[in-house]
This record gives structure tokens, C-alpha cells and sequence, in this order.
């Protein structure tokens, strides 16, 4: 599917400038995630380019990014408190129903590159537009409990954007308060899973949010973003539990 009509090309896309961000907490994620995706070009001579500008090195970074399976949207809130976009599927879906989840999904042959396909992604499962978004650049790899691989693309969007489910595959939006995530602990979270025809019980952090429980990849992705952007370390394990007296 191609982006709809309110929608930008790649090289219109626009990028947030640490120096032009108010908010302290928002201009060091931005400089820290920045800075991660100019470290991760292979090229010095890009990181190092001398008259040109941020927004273009940035661009030129995400754009050369090998495309990955899957995308998904980190999409904050451009205020004093941020906000993180969250949104849990729907019951019926084939594939991780009913679990929190960022914005995005699979890779399509017209994409042509990671954002596109979150921006493309967020727009049909929120009705985001990708001309309100400013990105900021993106997270590591993650990999999803099926094996494919999941790039994290981080972005900035205004606090009043007026968001819509697309019921067909998300039931619910809603939104992590930044602060909390940066200073809350986790919560143990079981899981039961069937390994070798036998249920086990599977122990892995997780986060309470506005009733929802945050774990598995998007857990991870959110765990990667506070260490990129604060160096907030935390252990993401999964361990099966010891059901023995």
C-alpha cells in the first residue's frame, strides 16, 4: 500500500534538531538517538561531513539502513512531559493479539526504506500523518519471538494530534508517561507458553501502564530507548519458572 495522500516523500520528511528542542528531556534523547544513528554508518566521512547539514546526515543514515522485516514507530510527545504513542491489537489478529505494541508492522515492496514503512504502518493503524511527525532517527535491531527483525524508528509528534484506532487491527490507543518509564521499576510478568507440547511459565519485566502490561518486544524496545537516550540499564531476561517444592 502506498502513503496516503497527506503524506510526504522520504527527502521532505523532517527532522528534529536537538539545538531547536525547549524541553531538557526531549533535546537529550534527541541528541543521544541521533547520535546512535550517525555512530552506526559505516562512512566516517558521512558522521563527519563538514557543511552538511543534520537533518540531510540523518536522513542519508536512515535511508541506507538495511531494510529490516518489520517497523514500528517510537513516537513521543514534543512537550514538557512527554508521552510515548502505545497501542494494544486486536483480539482477532493472527499474530501477537491482544499485546502491547508500538505503531508498525511489516515491510512492503513500495516502502522502500524502515521509516516509510512505520510512518505507512502508523498512519493506517492510528491515522497519524506522517507530515506531523519529526524524526529524531532510530533504536538497534530488535527481534520478535517469530524471528524476524524489528527496527525501532524514533520520532517526535505534537501532544494535540487527534489519534483514531483502525479497529481492524489495534482495539485501543493510549500513552506511557515518559517520566514514569524513566524511573519506574519493572514488574515481574508471567507468561504461560507452550514449549515441546508442554505449558511452561515464563518470567520476563514488564511495565503497568494505564492498565495495560508492557513486556515482550515492545518492552524491549522501550528498554533500549532508556538506555540509548539516559543509560537507564535494565535486565531483560526470560526465564521459565521453577515449579519444583
Amino acid at each position: 500500500m502506498l502513503l496516503p495522500p497527506q503524506s510526504v516523500s522520504f527527502d521532505e520528511l523532517s527532522v528534529a534538531v536537538p539545538d531547536f528542542i525547549r524541553y531538557p528531556t526531549i533535546r537529550k534523547l534527541a541528541e543521544r538517538v541521533q547520535h546512535e544513528t550517525l555512530n552506526a554508518v559505516t562512512s566516517p566521512a558521512m558522521y563527519n561531513a563538514g557543511g552538511t547539514s543534520r537533518r540531510t546526515r540523518i536522513l542519508d543514515s536512515l535511508y541506507q539502513t538495511p531494510i529490516a522485516d518489520a517497523s514500528v514507530l517510537v513516537a513521543i510527545t514534543h512537550e514538557r512531559h512527554p508521552k510515548l504513542l502505545l497501542t494494544r491489537r486486536a483480539a482477532h489478529m493472527n499474530s501477537h493479539a491482544g499485546e502491547v505494541s508500538c505503531a508498525g508492522g511489516k515491510h512492503e515492496a513500495g516502502d522502500g526504506n524502515n521509516v516509510v514503512t512505520a510512518l505507512r504502518e502508523a498512519c493506517e493503524e492510528t491515522a497519524l500523518p506522517p507530515n506531523k511527525v519529526q524524526l529524531l532517527g532510530q533504536l538497534p535491531i530488535q527481534t520478535s519471538k517469530s524471528g524476524m527483525s524489528v527496527r525501532p524508528i524514533v520520532a517526535l509528534i505534537a501532544p494535540d494530534l487527534i489519534l483514531v484506532p483502525e479497529l481492524g487491527e489495534i482495539s485501543r490507543i493510549f500513552w506511557a508517561d515518559f517520566e514514569t518509564l524513566l524511573t519506574q521499576p519493572t514488574v515481574e510478568y508471567a507468561i504461560e507458553y507452550a514449549m515441546q507440547d508442554q505449558m511452561a511459565t515464563i518470567l520476563t519485566p514488564s511495565w503497568q501502564v494505564d492498565g495495560e502490561t508492557v513486556w515482550g518486544l515492545t518492552g524491549r524496545v522501550i528498554a533500549s530507548l532508556l538506555e540509548t537516550g539516559f543509560d537507564r540499564q535494565l535486565e531483560w531476561y526470560y526465564r521459565i519458572q521453577d515449579t519444583r517444592n
